[in-house]
């Protein structure tokens, strides 16, 4: 009997206890005992965004309040800047064609952040523009972006909002969103928040509320003003996910006995850790500067990364692949959420075991060893 280890940047494993919670029978939503556990659901997400506004909570996945933050602040024929450096990035360009915005897309080599220069350089050519929407982190090339200096610009226009999808970094990295100025900030329930699949994020400044008084784009479920109103009073617009939001009470509980900057340097170490571990194998990073989430490696010289994910799935552990045209030349670990030192140590075990198998040549031991280097002192 082996034990399964899923290591990928999401779904994210689930801790026993929140799994548990959400065993016990259903609630109904519409009630006090609901609304009482939703209502201080509300109040322990801000922390966690660093924000003083409400977080609304959204029956969907990540994808889903990424779509609430074009349709609720985006007005017909409106212009908007996206960073497209990966699959995600390129999706913010998709959702504002589908509402038929003009998308001045800032194509960035798949692994690299965006060039600050760049962004600013958009902004000055499009003075009119929306917003700059754009990943915290990049999850399918492990990349972070210079979110506070892309907030920064943005700040300086009364008009233009700073978008940013944290799904991968809510909870993991700092993303100061009141002091850095970041108007709207999206995250997902199975990343960092320990949940399946189901629940979304969104919290959005004062200066994003004035502008989506302007909106003009259609919208019904994904209508965040009545979603304001709606869970002010401690309930969804919406029939509530509401085994999730049981889950989330105990996810929320984890992290503030943690408290963020216990959270931020657990994450820190786990990612740190990982790439010391693969860089003392010989092998290289994609990401140029790396994520916290999720680290990216490219496959040695010759190699199809398919096999190193099948090698390690053989050995019960379950890593992510590249996508489109990275599609097997890298492999992705991810390490945000309910993981431990001992998994990444368990993960470059078998990656160790999968390479030499491969033909890979490397020191045995020399990934675990640099792994444990950096572990050492640490919780």
């Amino acid at each position: 009997m082996q034990k399964r280890l899923l290591m990928t940047p999401g779904p994210t494993p689930i801790p026993d206890d929140v799994l548990l919670s959400m065993a016990q029978p259903i609630l109904h939503h519409r009630t006090p005992e609901f609304k009482a556990l939703f209502a201080s659901c509300s109040e322990d997400l801000k922390p966690i965004f660093a924000t003083n506004q409400p977080v609304l909570m959204l029956s969907a996945s990540g994808t889903g309040a990424m779509e609430a933050a074009v349709s609720n602040f985006c007005r017909q024929e409106d212009t908007i800047i996206t960073v497209s450096g990966g699959k995600f990035g390129q999706r913010w360009g998709l959702i504002g064609r589908a509402y038929g915005l003009n998308v001045v897309e800032l194509e960035v080599e798949w692994g690299q952040a965006v060039r600050v220069d760049d962004v600013e350089k958009a902004l000055v050519d499009h003075p009119n523009a929306r917003g700059v929407y754009f990943q915290a982190s990049e999850t399918s090339t492990g990349v972070r972006h210079p979110v506070e200096a892309i907030a920064a610009l943005c700040r300086e226009r009364a008009n233009t909002l700073c978008v940013v999808d944290g799904i991968t970094a809510v909870g993991v990295e700092p993303m100061d969103m009141d002091e850095w100025g970041i108007d709207i900030l999206v995250s997902g329930s199975q990343k960092a928040f320990m949940l399946p699949p189901g629940l979304a994020f969104i919290a959005c400044s004062e200066k994003a509320w004035r502008l989506a008084e302007q909106s003009t784009l259609p919208r019904f479920y994904f209508d965040l003003l009545k979603e304001r109103k709606s869970q002010s009073g401690g309930q969804t617009a919406w029939t509530s996910p509401v085994s999730l939001i049981v889950g989330l009470r105990k996810v929320l509980d984890r992290m503030n006995a943690m408290g963020m900057d216990g959270l931020m340097s657990h994450h820190d170490v786990l990612a740190r850790g990982t790439r010391a571990g693969v860089q003392a194998m010989g092998l290289q990073l994609l990401a140029n500067p790396p994520a916290t989430s999720v680290t990216a490696v490219w496959a040695p010289e010759g190699m199809d990364a398919g096999a190193i994910i099948k090698g390690l799935g053989a050995r019960h552990i379950k890593i992510a692949g590249g996508q489109d045209h990275l599609k097997g030349r890298i492999f992705r670990i991810g390490h945000l959420g309910w993981f431990s030192q001992a998994d990444i140590i368990a993960t470059l075990s078998a990656l160790e075991s999968t390479l030499a198998e491969l033909g890979h040549e490397f020191s045995p031991g020399s990934a675990v060893a640099a792994a444990a280097a950096v572990f050492e002192g640490t919780d």
